[in-house]
């Protein structure tokens, strides 16, 4: 189970429950960072240690292998799953290249070292000076607090004042310490995600392909390095959408620390003093107090300051709350307490005057005070006029901007948009704008049209969906989450779903132009997660749900078709599955339990071939592509002399494409610049290291295979060719890059007298959901056993 979020609210009380939360991540933070030094000191023996390899890789996928990791919530996501099993996966490759005992680091400082340093010196530790500024600043304060409340009511008034002022001052800094302090420890929980799994990624990226000994592995490595990476950069959107979030939600709360009431909070909670009669004298203890109004129940939970005592939490039921006269007792901001419990009346000091007004209207006092309503930000309705201004907004991107590079990711001019909303929303001429004809780029009509959705009074999938919306995504069966999608969709008001039934097939149309504006469904679904989707409290807990809303757009975006054709047979959604309590049915991507790859055999001799090598086709570019990268069935098999193997047999069988370094190195860089300029600045002026770039364009430049021999990139199985005088050298091409589905073709049929190019003519069917297939096709693709796949080596910008 994850740790609870740290609620900023909570800041501001300041409860022994906050803080036994507070520690649980003050552990888990020295643990990742003891566990980030490990990994330091075993990468550098790595490194320096050549002769002692073999026990520094084995050290090392220990560490990796003992590390889990935390999160927040109750629910990961698909790719938070790769990402928490990746370091075991990490760890069994570890052994199975311990098992070749020939391997080669280089450049393993920049990729693996300084990222991790920089991540436990950057973050980490400035963490830990937030939490010595916290500490001290709570020190200083509840010194100071309980000194002031010593304070006579006979001294004078502008001691008094003075005194109060001064108490505000170190509660305003101590509150400001607090939040600052809670928003860096969760933002470096969740950044770790990718922050540490990268760099070791890369690592491996490195350690496997520069040595040729291992080549084979590398092979089977490709299509889960591509889906981790993908993995690793949907999870880096997520967070950079929360994180904007709550950055605005922790504004806010500085403004108005107590204006958001958590649901299944009490009324008010926090410490009050209460007067207790001895027969020595009188004292005033502290307690840590909750209240309910609806139940009328007040719980008191002692705060001792010896430690070993432990006291139970008390409650009573109120019966009436009244001021203290201030001439009435020698202390300040007192209140009297009847409960049905106890005879008499409790007296009750709070810490300031503006606290005790808050107990005393939640309790129904004598003199209660009202406070002014909070401003709301001007909002929006989903009327006629609203429906005009998203169909021009629409039409305006599709005619002159759909295929703009980084649409709808891109933010415009606040002035400008405000200049569009207030005059196509004006009273006087509503809807007067041509979109075609103004001055406004596309920038400001998609920021206005991304703005007029935030702002509607409701969001577009209502507050009353939110919950069962949120649920579905997390399900673990992927049929449950587009069903219950499907029927919760039907479940809409009429404008609702028109309006959503607009935007999304937009979106699909955008989509459609992946290849020139980079915006791809899980960008999209970043994008207008937060859009079309909102919780109706704005709690930490609700923005760590963001990135469920991303994958409810994502799969709208994915299967619009099937979803807009018409309602299900049953409108209702299927019932909602329980908390999950046994371990994911969903398996992660995995690489390390497929069996061993057959052992290829080395004979003398030439290769016979016509111009182009067995099992591979031309392209309409005149180069040759090999078949679709899969990882083969292994099995060690005794190695056979060269003259028991016969070369025409062997020179039939075919070898699966690989993709080489360079390709997939632009197919990476392509995939995060769609989504690189979408990341802001981390906070505190710390700007993440990203590591998949080098690691995926680390071996761009290779030197040319020599004369006569014909080295397929990625492919070496200790079988050297000699290359027919008339055949052309061998391009490969990377996979393609999930979300872009799986395609399957016939297969190539090979005679075993003589090998010919047989061209398949049949084209892919797709496979009509990514997000319930790419995870699929990662798993079985270990499995599955063939010479025969469709081109899958082909990027988008290849076609045609």
């Amino acid at each position: 189970m994850g740790h609870p979020p740290l609620e900023f609210s909570d800041c501001y009380l300041d409860s022994p429950d906050f803080r036994e939360r507070l520690k649980c991540y003050e552990q888990e933070l020295e643990r990742t960072n003891k566990f980030i030094k490990e990994v330091i000191k075993d990468g550098n023996a790595l490194i320096g240690a050549i002769r002692n390899y073999s026990s520094a890789v084995q050290k090392f996928s220990q560490t990796l292998q003992s590390f889990q990791f935390d999160f927040i919530g109750d629910t990961l996501t698909d790719d938070e799953i790769n990402i928490a099993e990746s370091f075991k996966e990490f760890a069994e490759l570890l052994q199975e290249v311990e098992l070749e005992r020939s391997m080669m680091v280089q450049n393993a400082s920049d990729l693996l070292i300084k990222p991790l340093e920089n991540f436990r010196k950057e973050q980490i530790g400035f963490t830990k000076e937030r939490k010595k500024k916290f500490e001290k600043d709570g020190e200083r304060f509840y010194s100071m607090l309980d000194r002031h409340l010593n304070l006579s009511s006979k001294k004078k008034e502008s001691q008094l004042q003075e005194a109060d002022l001064q108490v505000d001052k170190e509660r305003h800094i101590f509150f400001e310490s607090s939040l600052e302090y809670v928003y860096q420890i969760q933002e470096v929980q969740e950044s770790k995600k990718f922050s540490i799994v990268e760099p070791v990624l890369a690592f491996l990226h490195s350690l496997f392909t520069y040595n040729n000994l291992t080549v084979e592995l590398t092979q089977d490595f490709l299509p889960y390095k591509q889906q981790l990476q993908l993995s690793l950069q949907n999870t880096r959107n997520h967070f950079t959408s929360t994180r904007e979030e709550l950055e605005d939600l922790k504004k806010r709360m500085k403004e108005a620390p107590l204006t958001c009431k958590l649901p299944g909070k009490p009324t008010i909670e926090g410490y009050l003093y209460s007067q207790e009669k001895w027969a020595l004298g009188i004292s005033w203890v502290k307690y840590y107090c909750q209240y309910e109004k609806e139940a009328k129940m007040l719980w008191m939970t002692p705060v001792e300051q010896k430690p070993g005592a432990k006291q139970g939490t008390v409650h009573f039921m109120l019966k009436s709350c009244v001021r203290r006269k201030t001439d009435s007792i020698d202390k300040r901001f007192c209140f009297d307490i009847e409960t049905i419990e106890r005879p008499g009346s409790l007296t009750l000091q709070a810490p300031s005057e503006a606290n005790r007004r808050l107990w005393m209207e939640a309790m129904d006092g004598k003199e209660p005070i009202y406070h002014s309503p909070i401003t709301k930000q001007e909002e929006m309705e989903l009327n006629e006029l609203g429906f005009r201004f998203v169909r021009k907004c629409i039409n305006a991107v599709e005619t002159k901007g759909i295929a703009t590079e980084g649409v709808y990711r891109t933010v415009g001019s606040n002035i400008q948009v405000q200049k569009l909303l207030n005059a196509f929303f004006d009273p006087k001429c509503p809807g007067d704008v041509d979109f075609q004809n103004s001055d406004c780029d596309i920038k400001t009509i998609t920021s206005s049209l991304k703005f007029y959705l935030r702002n509607l009074s409701e969001p577009v999938m209502t507050y009353k969906l939110h919950k069962e919306l949120v649920s579905a995504a997390k399900s673990e069966n992927l049929d449950y989450r587009l069903g219950a999608i499907h029927s919760l969709i039907y479940k809409l008001p009429d404008k609702n779903r028109e309006m959503l039934e607009i935007l999304i097939r937009h979106l699909v149309h955008v989509c459609e132009h992946s290849r020139e504006n980079l915006m791809s469904p899980s960008n999209m679904g970043v994008i207008f997660g937060p859009t079309l989707m909102r919780a109706q409290e704005d709690t930490v807990a609700a923005m760590m749900n963001i990135k469920f809303q991303n994958i409810v757009v994502e799969i709208l975006i994915e299967h619009f078709d099937k979803i807009y054709s018409g309602a299900p047979e049953d409108s209702a959604a299927p019932p909602v599955p329980p908390p999950r309590v046994v371990t994911r049915r969903h398996k992660p991507i995995t690489i390390s339990k497929r069996p061993l790859r057959e052992r290829p055999v080395f004979f003398g001799g030439s290769v016979e071939g016509t111009g182009v090598e067995d099992g591979y086709s031309p392209t309409p570019n005149g180069t040759v592509t090999s078949e679709a990268p899969k990882p083969v069935l292994r099995s060690r098999l005794p190695l056979q002399k060269a003259g028991d193997l016969d070369p025409a047999k062997a020179s039939s069988e075919s070898k699966p494409e690989q993709c080489s370094d360079v390709d997939v190195g632009r197919l990476v860089s392509r995939l995060q610049d769609g989504s690189a300029r979408f990341t802001s600045k981390a906070a505190n002026g710390v700007t993440p290291v990203s590591s998949s770039l080098k690691a995926s364009t680390l071996h761009a430049k290779r030197l040319a295979p020599r004369p006569g021999i014909c080295c397929k990139e990625g492919e070496y199985d200790g079988v050297i060719k000699a290359r027919s005088p008339g055949e052309k050298p061998v391009i490969m091409r990377p996979p393609v890059r999930p979300p872009d589905p799986p395609c399957k073709a016939p297969a190539l049929q090979k005679p075993e007298a003589k090998p010919e190019l047989i061209l398949g003519a049949g084209t892919g069917e797709a496979v009509p959901s990514v997000v319930a297939s790419r995870t699929k096709f990662f798993e079985g693709a270990s499995f599955r056993r063939g010479s025969s796949s469709s081109p899958q080596g082909r990027l988008p910008s290849d076609e045609g």
